[in-house]
């Protein structure tokens, strides 16, 4: 049995480029929803990176997999300081979906790429 990995973009970049996340609170920004296989083997192996084109320091939320408190984690995203990794590789299935808000709107973006792996 092999694994096959492929690249992909974040469902919720148009054409790969960073995405935008306008949200304050609640369910917050959509940045990806993963694969909808539930089958042993399948994943989506996602890589997030965080920019702060503020002026100061602004906390950002994450809502992996959905929004409870377990799936949630703050991160503070230090202003102007190039690209911050905020999901290292980290696995996904059956359509989880990952969200942002921030401290500030309009200020963070997230950019980043989906391993699909299956070896099946």
């Amino acid at each position: 049995m092999s694994t096959q990995a492929f690249k992909r973009k974040l469902t919720a970049s148009l054409i790969g480029d960073a995405i935008l996340v306008t949200e304050t609170y609640g369910t917050g920004t959509l940045i990806h929803t993963s694969t909808s296989s539930t089958s042993y083997g399948t994943y989506d192996e996602i890589w997030l990176w965080a920019y702060n084109d503020s002026t100061a320091d602004v906390t950002l939320t994450v809502q992996y997999g959905g929004t409870e408190a377990y799936q949630t984690f703050v991160v503070n995203i230090p202003n102007r300081c190039g690209l911050v990794p905020i999901i290292p590789g980290l696995l996904l299935q059956a359509s989880g979906t990952i969200n942002a808000y921030a401290s500030e709107e309009n200020v963070i973006t997230i950019s980043g790429f989906v391993h699909a792996l299956s070896d099946l």
